[in-house]
């Protein structure tokens, strides 16, 4: 017990000496010992990187799941150390609605029959989606949460820890000081010569008892000094090596990023495979629901992804098959020459992308320009005939914007 009371008391003592040169620090009255540019720039360069992950780490939470609500249920099962339930995605959600719909107003009728298949749809993007927020959470979230509550607190509590070995460091040559000047003065009263006449010569035993004292308090205060700047040196030392990790960081969270791209790339490439199906399906019911219309998109299709440099002006599609390849064996070929545009159903569409024709029944597009395309019955809905001039051909209708 005795034991702890002194603990307590020398560790009281510390507090308070840090407090008091950290006061006087703030207020200008004591000196500060500054650290090397080079280490300044490392704090600086490990608080950026800790502040920013955070950021980041936020929003790919946001991205990941957009309702708040479940993202603190999450957290709190996470600090629970409990396995998170299981969530339907809004994409299942919506297929599960669509399907109960189909199943109530009526499965064979047309309604009912697009409502499966866009639930079909719908069910698959959710699946992909599931499969995404999984594979990011793996690959990019964790190591951001692993960096944040273990490396960056290693390094926070090494920094504290210099830091109060800094203000013991600047205690001690505050106390070394303030020793050196008590005693050159004690110093400069003992050098007066006495008054041996006098009976009792106290002044000038007493001046030389304090020069005395207080060779010994400089003493000491040197040795505390010493040992105080050990101390700092090596604490300095962990510090340093532990900010120059942080470069390690930035290797492993670029290998993250990338995994996360590769993810993220997987999941709208499944997404995008899903809804030109569905497309297809779609427009092969419209035509036999409702024959002699226009079938096509009046959207402009997304591009896909490609490899090719951001700043290349013109963008690319995948090459489709044309119309002639896709036919049933024995089906003839369509042949352009005998084909002429409907009285009514014609419209004017803008190119999206370059295309460059595969056969000679195909037409040749170049961005932007302004096209004339209409469909006939039993074509395939992924493609109409375009007019441009004298030309006329087969045009994807990916590659189209129609215009009313």
């Amino acid at each position: 017990m005795d034991f702890n009371m002194k603990k307590l008391a020398s560790d009281a003592g510390i507090f308070f000496t840090r407090a008091v040169q950290f006061t006087e620090e703030k207020f200008g009255q004591a000196e500060k010992t500054e650290l090397d540019a080079n280490f300044e720039n490392l704090l600086a360069r490990a608080d950026s990187t800790k502040n920013w992950t955070e950021r980041i780490l936020r929003q790919t939470e946001v991205l990941l799941q957009p309702n708040p609500s479940a993202r603190v249920e999450e957290f709190l099962y996470e600090k629970l150390d409990r396995k998170v339930p299981s969530r339907v995605t809004n994409g299942e959600l919506l297929a599960q609605y669509m399907a109960e719909a189909a199943s109530e107003l009526g499965p064979t009728t047309p309604y009912g029959q697009t409502l499966i298949q866009v639930s079909e749809a719908e069910k698959r993007l959710g699946a992909a989606e599931r499969d995404f927020i999984h594979a990011a959470s793996i690959s990019f979230l964790t190591p951001l949460r692993n960096f944040l509550e273990g490396d960056w607190k290693t390094i926070s509590k090494e920094r504290r820890l210099l830091q109060n070995r800094r203000l013991d460091l600047d205690a001690c040559k505050a106390r070394l000081k303030k020793a050196k000047a008590a005693e050159a003065k004690a110093t400069c009263e003992g050098d007066t010569v006495p008054d041996f006449q006098e009976t009792r010569p106290r002044n000038y035993i007493l001046s030389a008892s304090a020069s005395a004292l207080w060779n010994d308090e400089v003493d000491k205060a040197e040795q505390e000094l010493r040992v105080a700047q050990t101390e700092f040196d090596r604490q300095a030392e962990v510090t340093r090596l532990l900010l120059e990790g942080i470069s390690s960081t930035h290797v492993n969270h670029l290998r993250c990023l990338h995994e996360f791209v590769k993810s993220q790339t997987t999941y709208y490439a499944q997404c995008y495979r899903h809804m030109l199906d569905l497309q297809k399906q779609l427009g092969s019911s419209q035509g036999a629901i409702f024959p002699g219309t226009f079938v096509g998109t009046t959207e402009p299709a997304a591009p896909p992804l490609s490899s090719s440099s951001p700043t290349n002006t013109v963008a690319t599609m995948p090459v489709v098959p044309s119309v002639a390849s896709m036919a049933p064996p024995g089906e003839a070929a369509l042949c352009l020459e005998e084909v002429a545009p409907p009285a009514s159903g014609t419209r004017k569409a803008r190119v999206l992308y370059d295309y460059e024709a595969a056969d000679s029944s195909e037409l040749a597009l170049l961005a932007d320009e302004l096209i004339t395309v209409y469909s006939l019955p039993g074509m395939d809905p992924d493609w109409l005939i375009g007019e441009r001039g004298n030309k006329k051909g087969k045009v994807p209708v990916t590659y189209l914007e129609l215009l009313s």
